[in-house]
């Protein structure tokens, strides 16, 4: 099973993306619904327990998650990126993927297909 970061402040998403992400073989993603616990679960990856790829919304609250996106750049983690609009991405990261929300379950499939193989 895959070990994916869903960084997703929306309840309801988050659950939908996770059901998606289980039904698709990938297992239940650690979730954070913060900056801070997204950053919490980039570091642990990086000390050891590690991430294959990470879901990242582009606005978690009234914070855009660009540091979080930085941190898994540097960690050499893939990651795509999330939105229901708005948000331009900065360059540092304007080839990543993104998804436009609502989407489907064969996107994310996709999706994590390009990120994660398989």
């Amino acid at each position: 099973m895959t070990r994916l970061l869903l960084v997703e402040d929306d309840a309801m998403i988050a659950m939908m993306v996770a059901d998606m992400c289980d039904a698709l073989g990938h297992g239940e993603p650690v979730t954070a619904m913060t900056l801070a616990e997204a950053e919490a679960a980039v570091a642990e990856a990086r000390a050891g327990r590690g991430l294959a790829a990470a879901l990242l919304d582009v606005h978690v609250g009234t914070d855009a998650v660009w540091p979080v996106a930085d941190a898994l750049a540097a960690a050499g983690i893939p990651f795509a990126f999330m939105t229901g609009g708005g948000g331009d991405v900065p360059a540092a990261h304007a080839d990543r993927p993104t998804l436009a929300k609502p989407f489907r379950v064969a996107e994310l499939d996709s999706l994590l297909r390009a990120l994660v193989g398989g």
